[in-house]
């Protein structure tokens, strides 16, 4: 699926840490994530396809509070298109971090992990209007306002 000039992907996942983001500990069960967080977010940054990822004065988003638990990370960003997303994702180093992300995440409790919508390119999804698409692609299931990788629909026309 690629998408006409007109619209890019956003992209938005949510996953709970199975420890503090932000312990210093040697042990910490995140340590190994966030030393890692960097590099991946900048594999990302210069990725063929990559128009643009939410981030705080951090560069990252580990700051962002969505569910009053400081354990819940999200991810959102914007892709030109299907396939240079998913470049990223499984066929770039992030793969092998995705591979192993139980060891470090659980799900948020009745939510999805992801979800994926079209939006008119030069635009920035919101993270509340990123949580209302994820909300919605749980409540509803897959269809062209929010879907998942396994069941993608393609842009407006």
């Amino acid at each position: 699926m690629t998408a006409p000039t007109g619209y890019h992907l956003a992209q938005f996942n949510v996953a709970k840490g199975k420890g503090p983001a932000e312990d210093p500990s040697a042990d910490a069960v995140m340590r190994e994530f966030m030393d890692n967080l960097d590099r991946i977010n900048e594999l990302a940054d210069v990725s063929p396809g990559f128009v643009w990822r939410h981030q705080d004065a951090s560069g990252n988003s580990t700051s962002i509070d969505v569910f009053d638990d400081p354990d819940v990370l999200v991810n959102l960003s914007v892709w030109e298109d299907y396939e240079s997303f998913h470049d990223y994702v499984y066929r770039s180093d992030h793969v092998a971090f995705l591979r192993r992300r139980v060891e470090w995440f659980e799900p948020v409790e009745d939510l999805p992990v992801g979800v994926m919508w079209w939006i008119p390119a030069g635009t920035e999804p919101s993270i509340e209007e990123s949580l209302a698409k994820l909300r919605h692609l749980g409540e509803h299931g897959p269809g062209p306002e929010a879907f998942n990788r396994r069941q993608r629909f393609e842009p407006p026309t």
